[in-house]
């Protein structure tokens, strides 16, 4: 199987007491005010190179500050998508300081040496206080899944997560249907890879291994679950290359809803009906005012990948992927 570069959202250990100053001028190259979304996606943009130096400056992980800015940069962006270079500023300023009194909360689990994947242990019950201390914290969402199955790769002297995702039930309706429609499989039998984290310490691959560990874990310990499925938000510069590292095949995309934010900080539908018992945008809207808002930018579908657990899974060709509408 051939190397594919690998999506692993990440933080490094915090050695700083306050976010620094950012460039004042955006990189070289862009000659326009403003910049689109899209663009921003990129690997290679002129937002990278901003998100590279933001992160070096305050000892955080680049990608880990790439993913939360991009986040929370449609909050802010036109109908059309676009976004000043001063609104990039902004943002990237608030989610280094975000990032970097997050990594202190949990500081003791952050690891620090390198290791080959080979010398990782994979641990099939990793602590779920732990891991919910590790999702709450540093996982964009910044919420961990109740109720999962935890699996990590640690390093092989002090036990530190190096790699880590929970799995569920999948909960999805409209996926779960979907799935039972096209490919016969019971929403019942469907696991869901709900959150994975990744360290800068972490070696290539290490996510696609510790899928395929996951796999094989629950192969034995949950002889019903036929499924394995995630979804993949592209708007954050995702593309699930390491899934597909893993023999996962994409088999749907879902319309995307808008981004929801309160008090200029991203919650997800979830995070809203436990927090204020409702979803309802107007009602929100009634009660909090500028308070709670939506972003208007246009956004990318998700992606649903899926494995099997038993045998292989099946390529779907994209023009015969069902669109979802959520």
């Amino acid at each position: 199987m051939s190397v594919i570069p690998i999506d692993r959202p990440s933080a490094a250990l915090d050695q700083s007491p306050a976010p620094r100053r950012l460039v004042s001028q955006p990189p070289a190259g862009p000659s326009r005010a403003t910049v689109s979304l899209v663009d921003c996606q990129a690997h290679d943009s002129p937002f990278g190179l901003l998100v590279r130096e933001a992160a070096a400056s305050n000892k955080v992980e680049p990608r880990a500050l790439a993913v939360r800015t991009l986040l929370h940069l449609p909050r802010v962006a036109g109908h059309r998508g676009q976004i000043s270079w001063r609104q990039i500023h902004t943002e990237l300023r608030r989610r280094s300081a975000e990032l970097l009194a997050d990594q202190k909360k949990v500081q003791r689990l952050i690891p620090t040496g390198s290791f080959k994947l080979q010398d990782l242990r994979f641990v099939a019950d990793y602590s779920s206080d732990n891991a919910a201390e590790i999702f709450n914290h540093l996982h964009y969402l910044r919420s961990a899944r109740p109720g999962s199955l935890n699996y990590a790769l640690v390093d092989p002297y002090y036990g530190l997560p190096i790699s880590l995702c929970s799995v569920s039930p999948l909960e999805w309706r409209r996926v779960g249907r979907q799935i039972n429609s096209q490919f016969g499989v019971a929403m019942e039998a469907v696991w869901d890879i709900s959150r994975v984290y990744s360290f800068d310490v972490a070696p290539a691959n290490a996510i696609s291994y510790l899928l395929a560990r996951v796999r094989n874990d629950l192969r034995q310990r949950v002889p019903e679950a036929q499924l394995l499925s995630t979804a993949v938000d592209p708007n954050l510069g995702f593309t699930g290359s390491s899934y597909l590292a893993a023999n996962w095949q994409r088999w749907m995309t879902i319309k995307p809803r808008p981004y929801l934010y309160f008090e200029n900080g991203y919650v997800s539908p979830r995070q809203l009906r436990s927090r204020f018992e409702t979803t309802n945008v107007s009602e929100l809207r009634a009660a909090y005012g500028t308070k709670f808002e939506q972003s208007r930018a246009p956004l990318r579908d998700s992606m649903i990948f899926c494995c099997r657990i038993k045998g292989e899974t099946e390529f779907v060709p994209q023009d015969l992927q069902r669109r979802l509408h959520r």
